[in-house]
């Protein structure tokens, strides 16, 4: 099987249509999706941190922390037609790597397998 196309998500219309779908807590981040009609085979990724996380130097090393295991991950367990949104909490910049792509593989497996049950677009 060929992996997806990975498109990112950038304009807050997109994000807050990821919002209304499902979600997935772990300790180092959350991981929201929904499948989007427009998207076709390609899978959309957003990346987010807010101020809870820290200041702006750790809020960026969380995000890119979250972009190169995304970028690891979403080609094997992405769903095609599937956007994602990768949330930081506080641990995201901090924890270790292996446990980080363990809860983000958790939650996208999750996540593939509530679609894969008939979840509808959400």
């Amino acid at each position: 099987m060929d992996t997806p196309d990975i498109i990112r998500l950038k304009t807050r219309p997109q994000f807050v249509f990821v919002r209304g779908g499902r979600s997935e807590h772990r300790k180092s981040l959350v991981v929201q999706a929904r499948r989007n009609r427009h998207r076709g085979d390609e899978v959309g990724e957003g990346f987010t941190a807010t101020k809870k996380v820290g200041n702006a130097v750790v809020r960026n090393r969380a995000k890119r922390r979250l972009r190169a295991a995304a970028q690891q991950l979403l080609p094997a367990c992405g769903q095609p037609g599937v956007d994602y949104v990768f949330i930081a909490r506080k641990d995201t910049a901090t924890i270790g790597w292996a446990r980080l792509l363990d809860d983000m593989e958790s939650a996208l497996i999750s996540l593939a397998n509530q679609f894969s049950a008939g979840a509808g677009n959400a």
